[in-house]
């Protein structure tokens, strides 16, 4: 049966109350997380001119965006969660917009490159599609999306306080190439384990 607009309402209230309730465990937790691969998974594939305008979606706490500046790119957050947002404007010094996933307002055509790392898989799969047009009509001509998600059996629910969808690789391409977009690459991580160690699913694509 088809998610009610109240279920899902219910769904992201949930998940961003943890979010917001747990915003300074969270930051602590993840700070020192290495996700440079992710990083350079995106940039490789940017054929545009340097420095890139990026969508850093689900920012949460700014770390990401704080590299990303470094690097001397242009980035912008995108959280629903109000700490985060609050936190990632203040670590990072850059623009951070508060919007719910299940209710975007992006500027067309306006990246060169989308991180998404994390975070996508916190959207019913009913709803991702269209989130995925969103996000393939706010990344300018060529442009380039990361993703990063648990990996599973095509199942989704509540995982204590939060919400998850968890795809295998066949269904993720059929996801992301529907929305209009081409694969670039994927990988498992962390690297260097066996498979079944290997919990995240990481891939790249061009809008088409």
């Amino acid at each position: 049966m088809p998610l009610t607009p109240e279920q899902l309402q219910q769904i992201s209230a949930l998940t961003l109350a943890h979010y917001q309730e747990n915003a300074e465990g969270f930051r602590e937790g993840t700070r020192d997380h290495d996700v440079s691969q992710n990083i350079a998974a995106l940039l490789q594939h940017i054929q545009a001119p340097a420095p890139w305008r990026l969508l850093d979606f689900g920012c949460g706490p700014g770390r990401d965006l704080r590299t990303f500046k470094a690097l001397g790119h242009e980035p912008v957050g995108l959280d629903g969660c109000p700490r985060f947002v609050e936190m990632a404007r203040a670590d990072s010094g850059c623009e951070v917009w508060l919007q719910d996933f299940l209710a975007l307002e992006l500027p067309p055509a306006s990246f060169d490159g989308i991180f998404a790392n994390a975070v996508l898989f916190h959207i019913p799969s009913q709803e991702l599609p269209r989130v995925l047009r969103q996000l393939h009509a706010t990344l300018k001509a060529g442009g380039v999306l990361f993703s990063s998600n648990p990996r599973g059996d095509n199942q989704e629910g509540f995982n204590g306080d939060r919400y998850g969808a968890y795809y295998d690789l066949a269904n993720w391409r059929a996801l992301l190439e529907a929305a209009g977009f081409a694969e670039l690459q994927h990988y498992y991580r962390p690297a260097g384990l066996p498979r079944a160690q290997q919990p995240w699913l990481a891939s790249v694509w061009r809008r088409a």
